[in-house]
């Protein structure tokens, strides 16, 4: 595989942003999207700076009429909703988070204008109001989703905000997450082979460099994890819950300083120490979610012994020196494992592979996935790739794909692992 380019992401300039939502400009600026058949939406942030008192001073009616300004998705009342769900029944209950809880539900034609069915399945997020989301990221994710579109990225329907009630509601995704493919896998669900895994890191790829290189200013997704990529019908993944997103570094400036969020184990190293957040800060959790995908592992598992929590520590180094702990895995061990040399033993590469895989992958597509992995994970932010890169060294990851019956005598594989590591040689 070449080499990473070192062209970044061709933008014009635009305006500055302070931690919170707020913006102090009368320029304009728009969220645009490159794909053929979708439109142009802009919007004027004159007004915007209104936003800029406390999350808590908002109400049902201003949080409205804020998104209402800004956006476009659709409004609908707690009733309404309570009805599609069955009144948030036990058994329409999809997922559950520290956000909140998500429901199946079915919306009468006509609810949804743009439907052309009866009904509409759609997920319903209700969040918690004891939660740590509050109106600013709920504000936050409703407009990053109206103004935001792209096939890799989930589509919002719309939204309510009746009395102290925050609910949004989602296109339904029927697969569910990539983490409900990869972890405690009941007997009913098959493991993701090969090509799905490979295809759904190219999507969430091309999702993250829609946020990166296309979206105008550039957006900080901050939260990816498999947790959070969802997956449709033919496995198509799509990022979603964008509570955390934020607009990234414009102009002269080199990073967004913010209080450290987003989830253990996926997070930066430089982003949980120091709160400067980069574009940078989520290609390393794409690096992680990349190892998930190739090892089956958790990003962080705390029912592991101690040096196998840490999915970084297991896969990449393998010579744990302390015990990780909650408050120390993010910042003091990443930063001891990461300053080593890693991934230099490709004969070891096979041993890291999901065991679900029984072994059907093809040895130089994993070479290739691991070594996007590494570049991913670099100590330093600046070393990374940008999104863009990622997305074409896994096309042509994906233009490989795994197939039992084709033979690879024509390009041999780059190491031979032996029998008892496992791995297709015919691939």
């Amino acid at each position: 595989m070449s080499c990473f380019s070192c062209m970044g992401c061709r933008r014009k300039d635009v305006i500055n942003i302070e931690d919170r939502i707020e913006i102090q400009s009368t320029s304009q600026y728009s969220y645009h999207s490159t794909e053929s058949g979708r439109g142009k939406h802009g919007y004027d942030t004159s007004e915007y700076a209104g936003m800029r008192k406390s999350s808590s001073s908002f109400n049902g009616r201003s949080i409205g009429s804020n998104i209402e300004k800004y956006g476009a998705a659709q409004r609908f009342t707690f009733r309404e909703l309570a009805f599609a769900t069955k009144n948030f029944k036990l058994t329409n209950l999809i997922g559950e988070g520290g956000f909140g809880k998500v429901y199946k539900g079915l919306l009468e034609s006509g609810q949804a204008s743009f439907s052309l069915m009866h009904f509409l399945v759609v997920a319903v997020k209700q969040l918690d109001q004891n939660s740590i989301q509050g109106n600013k990221e709920f504000i936050v994710e409703v407009l990053m989703l109206s103004l935001l579109h792209h096939p890799n990225l989930v589509t919002l329907l719309g939204y309510c905000a009746d009395g102290d009630q925050r609910l949004l509601v989602y296109e339904y995704m029927p697969m569910g997450s990539v983490e409900d493919h990869l972890f405690g896998l009941d007997h009913e669900k098959k493991p993701l082979d090969w090509n799905t895994r490979i295809n759904i890191a190219l999507g969430a790829a091309q999702g993250l460099k829609y946020l990166h290189c296309q979206a105008n200013p550039p957006v900080i997704y901050r939260d990816l994890k498999s947790a959070n990529i969802l997956l449709d019908n033919n496995f198509e993944p799509k990022l979603s819950d964008f509570g955390l997103a934020k607009l990234g570094p414009v102009g002269g400036n080199t990073h967004v300083s913010t209080r450290v969020m987003g989830t253990y184990g996926y997070c930066a190293p430089e982003y949980a120490m120091s709160g400067k957040l980069t574009l940078k800060s989520d290609i390393y959790s794409f690096g992680v979610l990349l190892l998930e995908l190739i090892t089956g592992r958790k990003a962080m598992d705390f029912t592991k012994k101690h040096g196998e929590q840490s999915i970084i520590a297991w896969g990449l180094v393998r010579q744990p020196v302390k015990p990780i702990t909650r408050a120390s895995m993010d910042v003091e061990i990443l930063w001891y494992y990461l300053s080593r040399p890693f991934l230099k033993e490709k004969k070891m590469y096979v041993q890291l592979v999901d065991p679900l895989l029984n072994g059907h992958f093809p040895v130089r597509s994993l070479h290739q996935a691991i070594a996007i992995t590494a570049m991913c994970l670099q100590e330093q932010p600046n070393f990374r790739p940008i999104a863009s890169d990622i997305v074409v060294a896994l096309e042509y990851v994906a233009s490989q794909p795994y197939s039992e019956r084709r033979s690879e005598k024509s390009s041999p594989p780059l190491s031979s692992p032996t029998p008892q590591e496992g791995g297709d040689l015919s691939q």
